[in-house]
């Protein structure tokens, strides 16, 4: 982008900040309109324009204030092929955000006293066995440090999935890099938690931990720990995706706005990115979180476990499935997702109420996502802005 969301999030906030009528309404007009002052950048552009710029079909919203959705929309197609509109229904893949959701699972398991998060992963797998070498000869690999990319992993995993025609690995040949696995094993490449290195592998190992403790297809599992109790009713970690719940999803699109020749990939590693959800449901989930935190809800999660959800480990910028950061004055957990022609983000307060889920069906939805997050942090007057200190 040609300047930081900071100064994007900064031209906006001298006339949009919270005042007057505080309608829904009210906030949508501000986010998607021209911004003013016009001090250039994407200023002087309305959100449509924004999008036809960077040939994203399709935009889903959904914003949160005072620990509720406050509103959620839909913007442009879901697949051009049919000009289907995006609605708030419409179901995106949610790539990487599929991790944070299935940690908060996790922890369940480990709040119902089925395994530790501390423990070594060797003893909580059955059905294999991760090769560790002299790398865990002191310290041994834990939920824990595979949750917060931290286990000593090298795959740096990004997965690429599957067209639906091709055949499908195990999630043991994904690990072990056996055909028709498309991508390499799953192996240490230093001691657990002497660096922090993103890693697809680690959570895919974890989601075969899951299936080995509980005995249960990994589908199954989330449905029962996770969506079913937050009430995420338009979520799925299905894969593929079923002909019923195809009918409102959006499709896959290049970088020039163009359909893939697939509507979408496949992706059997479930828990790093397999979940189709919307912008709403995802806001359900950052809501829990919050709630949770405060103690305020213990629909999954106790207090003292979801605390590890946006605590760090002490290595890195990630706690047990989200990633966390300090804005201006604040601090907030989320994640990005990216998938073949597919863009999201969720971000949200780690204490105030508020926070945004934003997906896109195109390639080049991440400076449509940057833009609309600054337009969204400036109209509802985050701690997001540093703001000079009363005198």
């Amino acid at each position: 982008m040609r300047r930081s969301l900071l100064s994007v999030a900064l031209a906006a906030a001298s006339t949009i900040g919270l005042r007057g009528d505080v309608s829904p309404a009210s906030f949508i007009a501000r986010i998607e309109a021209v911004q003013s002052p016009n001090r250039q950048g994407f200023d002087p552009f309305t959100l449509q324009q924004v999008m036809a710029k960077f040939h994203v079909p399709g935009v889903s919203v959904a914003v949160i204030k005072d620990f509720k959705i406050h509103w959620a929309k839909g913007y442009g197609v879901a697949d051009v092929t049919n000009g289907a509109h995006v609605d708030t229904d419409t179901l995106f893949q949610a790539a990487s955000i599929s991790k944070p959701v299935a940690a908060m699972a996790v922890l369940k398991a480990v709040q119902d006293g089925r395994f530790g998060l501390d423990d070594d992963i060797n003893v909580i797998l059955k059905s294999w066995k991760l090769p560790t070498g002299d790398f865990a000869r002191d310290q041994p690999v834990t939920p824990r440090m595979l949750l917060s990319h931290t286990s000593g992993l090298g795959d740096g995993f990004g997965f690429p999935g599957y067209a639906p025609s091709a055949p499908r690995p195990t999630v043991k040949q994904i690990l072990d890099g056996e055909k028709p696995s498309n991508v390499g094993r799953v192996r240490l490449e230093r001691p657990p938690l002497s660096a922090f290195k993103y890693s697809g592998g680690g959570v895919t190992i974890m989601q075969l931990a899951m299936t080995d403790v509980l005995g249960k297809p990994f589908p199954d599992i989330m449905q029962e720990y996770v969506l079913g109790p937050i009430g995420m009713t338009r979520s799925a970690y299905e894969q593929p995706l079923s002909p019923r719940r195809d009918q409102n999803a959006a499709r896959a699109h290049d970088g020039s706005g163009s359909a893939r020749d697939a509507k979408w990939h496949v992706y059997p590693e479930l828990e790093a990115a397999g979940l189709w959800t919307t912008p709403s449901d995802l806001a359900k989930f950052a809501i829990e979180v919050q709630q949770a935190v405060r103690g305020k809800s213990s629909s999954v999660l106790s207090r003292s476990m979801a605390l590890e959800m946006v605590t760090p480990v002490g290595v890195g910028d990630y706690a047990v499935g989200l990633e966390l950061q300090k804005h201006g004055g604040g601090w907030y957990f989320g994640h990005g997702g990216s998938n073949w022609g597919f863009q999201c983000d969720l971000v949200a307060h780690r204490v105030k109420g508020y926070g945004v889920a934003i997906m896109t069906n195109g390639d080049f939805g991440g400076p449509v996502i940057t833009e609309i997050r600054a337009r969204v942090a400036a109209a509802y007057d985050w701690d997001w802005l540093d703001k000079p200190i009363p005198r």
